[in-house]
């Protein structure tokens, strides 16, 4: 479902250039739930952004479905975005003077799905997430878990290949992060959805299949999920 192959990343400032990732090689297949872990500074954030196609490396290749989205123009790209990418976000990101229904059809309207279909795939995945009877109400109105529900729904709307997670339990305390972890294992299980998780969170990892850690730019090791168990707790972090 995604190769990383050969991707370093530079920063440029003026005349000093900062190398934040080197030479990251790793594939996820389609239906695994991976984490990209690492402590602040290790560039786990500059490689989901190039992994999202938000950014464009310095060097190598990253493939989605088997396209390469680093050879594709602004464009296509961001067509690319809207049909195989799902997103959710620390912060959460709804628009408030919408609906939560509404703000889980939003994807589809940039893809000019009809009203009756947006409706109708929003009020089931709204049953997915556990707030089947929210669906009309405002994010104002949701405490911060029922809000990171609504942009798991969202995510999902259209499919996607691949969903990128950033941090998405950063703002939740212990047992609303365990049952958003619960939901995306569960996502994850009855829709075969790829998702990628990146925390700096060794108990978040450990959620997962599969972790990749970051050190300074480099994968320092990627293993089963629960081989994390083995591990000191600095050594899993770091």
């Amino acid at each position: 479902m995604l190769r990383v192959e050969g991707l370093s990343h530079a920063f440029k400032n003026g005349n000093e250039t900062t190398l934040v990732l080197q030479q990251i090689d790793f594939r996820v297949n389609k239906g695994d739930m991976v984490a990209l872990l690492g402590s602040s500074g290790s560039g786990k954030s500059t490689l989901l952004n190039l992994m999202a196609g938000l950014m464009k490396p310095t060097e190598g290749s990253i493939y989605i479905a088997d396209h390469n989205i680093v050879k594709m123009n602004e464009n296509k790209l961001a067509e690319f975005r809207r049909e195989h990418i799902g997103f959710i976000f620390q912060a959460y990101e709804l628009i408030p003077n919408l609906t939560v229904r509404e703000n889980i059809e939003l994807p589809l309207v940039f893809q000019s799905t009809r009203p009756s279909i947006r409706k109708q795939k929003a009020l089931k995945l709204l049953e997915q997430v556990g707030i089947p009877d929210k669906g009309e109400m405002f994010p104002s109105q949701l405490s911060g878990g029922q809000q990171q529900r609504v942009s798991i729904a969202r995510s999902l709307i259209t499919e996607p290949s691949v969903i990128f997670a950033d941090e998405p339990t950063g703002n939740l305390d212990t047992k609303t992060e365990e049952e958003i972890l619960a939901i995306l294992k569960h996502l994850n299980k009855t829709m075969n959805t790829t998702f990628i998780i990146v925390t700096h969170e060794r108990e978040v990892a450990q959620q997962t299949q599969h972790i990749i850690t970051l050190r300074d730019g480099l994968l320092e090791k990627s293993q089963p999920a629960v081989e994390m168990d083995k591990l000191p707790v600095e050594e899993a972090v770091h």
